[in-house]
């Protein structure tokens, strides 16, 4: 008996990408070894994943399943693979002239992004607690091997290590969790879960469990505190390309797998996952804005501060409805935009052939850098939800949601913690506009890296005047979660 194939346009862009990275992987191997085969295999990568997103949004965005209702695309998956195919590619481009500087590029760095890429997009596409989980495990084995891809060095050794054992454990609290609701009914595929729980008065209390358990194995890939003990070490300990890889797109994917989790087959469970993602969005606004206070490390800093804005973003999700997802979905889309400015900065703080991270060393940038200065303190007001900037609209949507659904408490506290990490934005602007210089960054910044820094700013800078296009988007990918 012929048993019928799965419909695989759906899931062409990533069919596209993993061919790519085999295909990559044995290119690699027959290229010698240096700067035409880590150049040549950059390039092709960023190639590819571009005409993944052209794949991505040539779809018609109605509603479509396959692999036996395992994969999903709709508004909502297109939405996010842009976001995710973007802050690859971009980060992409902007490491392989930091690697060849530092020595250190291979071959199998963008051939490990691409698998870690595939994974993603597969978790943003899942229908199923097998898919979810295998989605999961593919971005994570990857992200592993890149977090101490600088194999030489002590720091970014240590950094593997940690991040290894930590997601491990996560994923053994995901997988944990996946098994507890499936042993109490007997379902895997969103729909048939979401089937489960709709009518019932009170669901099981060991699917709740089960519910918890993946909604804690997630959160640790987002680093929401208090799954957060990872990510300064990790952000610290890698390298600088590594580092503004893991602040983007496994957070945007993670955000996302979340997003659909529990606003579909958990959507009935409500009253108990928003007391979860309540806590876990204050206590990550709070840590996020205090911890980072007295950090002398950029990359550090950086790290409190996703920890901070992944609170934000939570806001949107504990509401539970559109309007709360709507704002989380524009906050993601700027935070994007921001953290690729100022990582772009990250990448080019060099000073006399030597790295630097120390807050310390940006000493009277505007003196001797003005333009960069001031591309970083527009990004810095900006993250900081200074108006008239993006980062004041981000923060506008996710807190007027809260306060619409009557959350004062979490509107409270997110307004408070945002005055309190105001300070240490400020205070980077105020050492490069107010302290004497230390020394320049050495030589002119490179190709995409100054085009993705003047990029950014001019978005931060200009979203006010024209949101519609990113706010029309939004709709529309948020409107496929609540199709009522």
């Amino acid at each position: 008996m012929m048993t019928e194939l799965p419909d695989f346009l759906p899931v062409l862009p990533e069919f596209l990408l993993i061919c790519a990275a085999l295909g990559l992987l044995m290119a690699g191997a027959f290229l010698r070894e240096g700067k035409a085969a880590s150049d040549v295999i950059g390039l092709w990568a960023v190639l590819f994943m571009t005409v993944s997103g052209l794949l991505v949004v040539s779809g018609s965005g109605v509603q479509i399943t396959t692999f036996n209702g395992m994969f999903i695309t709709d508004h909502f998956s297109v939405f996010m693979k842009i976001l995710i195919l973007v802050s690859v590619s971009v980060t992409l481009m902007m490491s392989l002239p930091w690697l060849q500087y530092e020595r250190i590029s291979r071959f199998e760095f963008p051939i490990l992004v691409l698998f870690a890429t595939v994974g993603m997009l597969m978790m943003v596409s899942a229908n199923d607690l097998m898919a979810m989980y295998l989605g999961l495990e593919l971005q994570s084995l990857s992200l592993y091997v890149i977090a101490a891809y600088h194999r030489d060095s002590s720091r970014a050794t240590e950094a593997g290590m940690k991040y290894f054992v930590l997601g491990s454990l996560a994923s053994g609290l995901l997988l944990f969790g996946a098994s507890f609701v499936y042993g109490f009914t007997g379902q895997t595929g969103f729909d048939g879960l979401a089937k489960s729980f709709a009518g019932v008065d009170r669901a099981s209390m060991g699917a709740i469990i089960g519910a918890v358990f993946i909604v804690f194995g997630l959160a640790f890939k987002l680093s929401a505190v208090p799954f957060h003990m990872w990510t300064p070490d990790v952000y610290e300990g890698a390298p600088a390309p590594v580092t503004a890889f893991f602040a983007l797109a496994p957070k945007i994917a993670a955000m996302a797998l979340l997003v659909r989790v529990l606003t579909g087959p958990f959507m009935a469970m409500a009253e108990q996952w928003q007391q979860i993602v309540m806590i876990l969005a204050m206590a990550s606004m709070i840590l996020g804005a205090f911890a980072a206070l007295n950090q002398t490390n950029i990359k550090r800093l950086m790290a409190y501060s996703s920890i901070g804005h992944v609170g934000y973003a939570l806001i949107g999700l504990s509401v539970g409805n559109m309007i709360g997802v709507l704002g989380l979905l524009v906050y993601l889309a700027i935070y994007l935009v921001m953290n690729l400015g100022v990582f772009a900065i990250i990448l080019s703080m060099r000073q006399k052939g030597r790295l630097t991270e120390g807050i310390e060393d940006l000493s009277g940038l505007a003196k001797t850098q003005p333009l960069i200065a001031a591309s970083l303190a527009a990004l810095m007001f900006s993250m900081a939800g200074i108006p008239p900037l993006a980062g004041f609209f981000s923060k506008l949507y996710v807190f007027i949601a809260a306060i619409e659904s009557q959350m004062y408490v979490l509107a409270i506290v997110g307004v408070l913690t945002s005055v309190v990490s105001a300070f240490y934005y400020i205070r980077i602007i105020k050492i490069m506009y107010f302290d004497e210089p230390v020394a320049t960054f050495d030589q002119p910044l490179s190709r995409s890296v100054a085009l993705t820094l003047a990029a950014s700013s001019i978005v931060v800078l200009c979203f006010f005047l024209y949101p519609p296009p990113l706010l029309m988007q939004a709709e529309e990918a948020t409107a496929a979660l609540f199709p009522g």
